[in-house]
């Protein structure tokens, strides 16, 4: 037995994936609708990570959203912006340039979104994120590695990685729908909050199985156990698919009755979202905004 069966033997990782979707249903039935309001979409505005990661982002498309964000307080002075804005590496030192406002620079790092490349690769990546102007860092976990019950070399990855973020804050990215399995996603957050993740993420947003209120249930519960044993408070980002008011406030329920409301804030509780913005923008208004 390795020691991180020792590990995962800590932690409940016997789900039942039954159990979970009717426990989900219990929580949302339960307070979804006191969480269905004008504040609390305030709140997820405010918690997100606003995010474009295409092939075909060009300066001019980057440089414009970040005009958007330094425009916002002045076109919403009665709403918060965003926490972040996320980009490709190539792309950091346009969004530091161009950036006034005081939120965070997020770059997708260590061969996003596949993470099959060299860690000698994954690390100079994101030396170089940081380097260029970058406060957070996501990365994916080697999915393959974790299938194959190498968590080893996982675990090593990760801290390495985790190492060359220097002062940036780590977000690792589980990729919940490769993983198939209630446990397999607890036991793939146990071990990157062992390596030191400042979050634990759900999804990269390029597969089609993305951040499910499955995955969102597992994590917080495995945050929540990590929490008791250990003191640490690790943050929490469900990212891809999320594009709804409904959607958003969905996860927000279940993160606030799992963990709590010292995690409804942007700095333990991020969505990485392109779109999720806009609409909620549009549900507090109460008309169609299309400002990002």
């Amino acid at each position: 037995m390795s020691k991180y069966d020792d590990l995962f033997k800590q932690y409940n990782c016997h789900l039942n994936d039954e159990t979970i979707k009717k426990d989900i249903d219990n929580i949302l039935a339960a307070h979804y609708a006191e969480n269905d309001n004008k504040e609390v979409y305030k709140q997820c505005l405010s918690q997100i990570d606003l995010t474009s990661l295409n092939g075909s982002d060009t300066h001019a498309e980057i440089i414009s959203m970040v005009n958007k964000v330094n425009g916002f307080k002045k076109s919403y002075p009665h709403l918060p912006n965003v926490a972040a804005i996320c980009v490709y590496p190539a792309l950091v030192q346009v969004v530091k340039e161009h950036l006034t406002e005081n939120i965070g620079i997020a770059a997708v790092s260590a061969g996003f979104p596949a993470s099959q490349t060299f860690i000698e690769v994954k690390v100079a990546e994101t030396a170089m994120c940081v380097l260029e102007g970058a406060t957070e860092i996501d990365i994916v976990i080697s999915i393959g590695k974790f299938v194959e019950e190498n968590y080893e070399e996982v675990y090593e990855e990760l801290t390495e990685i985790k190492a060359s973020c220097r002062q940036a804050h780590l977000k690792v990215i589980l990729e919940t729908g490769a993983l198939k399995t209630a446990a397999n996603i607890k036991k793939a957050s146990i071990l990157a909050m062992q390596a030191g993740a400042d979050f634990i993420k759900t999804s990269t947003g390029k597969i089609p199985v993305a951040a499910t209120l499955e995955a969102t249930y597992v994590m917080c519960h495995a945050i929540k156990e990590w929490n008791e044993k250990n003191s640490i408070k690790v943050s929490f980002k469900p990212a891809g698919g999320i594009v709804t008011t409904e959607d958003a406030v969905k996860h927000y329920t279940l993160v606030k009755e799992i963990l709590g409301k010292e995690w409804l804030n942007n700095t333990m509780f991020r969505f990485g979202a392109s779109r999720l913005a806009n609409n909620l923008l549009s549900s507090i208004e109460g008309k169609e905004v299309k400002y990002f």
